[in-house]
């Protein structure tokens, strides 16, 4: 029975890993997968996902407004697939993470979707919202923070550092941006007490 999976994280826990490895384990049993990543986050090139491990696969791209249910319909038209890989998931917009639902429920393929859960302001991503609406099943993607503790939230962090607290929710970036916080300590660096 096909479902819709959203498996969530911070940055750097290891999510394109684990889809990778899940991909890969389909097409070594013959089964074959197709892959999707936002148009809008290339920095592993146009159409690529990859892992900061090393691993790397050629995906499809979605963007901002594409129905996906339409795209994925037209690419079963050519063969079918097995399963369904989203990578960058909160980059989907409500209407699309709907679509995807349809494509579980409509077309018994199910849909496996990695990406953050909230932004460096601590707020989730309307796609990863829509996401924890809607999904069958979730699992989360555990990294740590310094201290050792369970990383649930992220800084976005300047040139020198130093936290950032405003700005546009999207900036694609990496280590050099991004670090995975405990929510005390991401509290502690943004400066926000009234998170009590």
């Amino acid at each position: 029975m096909a479902k819709l999976y959203f498996n969530y994280s911070t940055m750097n826990a290891g999510k394109s890993a684990v889809l990778l490895q899940a991909s890969h384990n389909y097409r070594e049993n013959n089964m074959d997968t197709y892959l999707l990543t936002a148009r809008v986050d290339d920095r592993a090139g146009k159409g690529r996902i990859a892992s900061r491990i090393g691993i790397s696969a050629e995906a499809d791209v979605f963007s901002a407004g594409e129905d996906l249910f339409a795209k994925i319909k037209l690419r079963l038209s050519q063969g079918s697939v097995a399963s369904i890989f989203v990578d960058e998931a909160q980059f989907l917009s409500p209407d699309q993470v709907w679509q995807l639902a349809r494509v579980v429920d409509d077309l018994g393929v199910p849909v496996l979707c990695y990406g953050l859960r909230v932004d460096f302001q601590g707020n989730l991503f309307p796609g990863s919202a829509t996401l924890l609406a809607l999904a069958d099943e979730m699992r989360e993607v555990r990294t740590i923070c310094h201290c050792g503790k369970k990383a649930t939230m992220v800084i976005r962090q300047d040139d020198q550092g130093r936290a950032i607290t405003t700005g546009d929710q999207v900036q694609i970036g990496g280590n050099e941006t991004y670090v995975s916080l405990c929510r005390r300590h991401w509290r502690e660096a943004v400066g926000d007490g009234s998170k009590a």
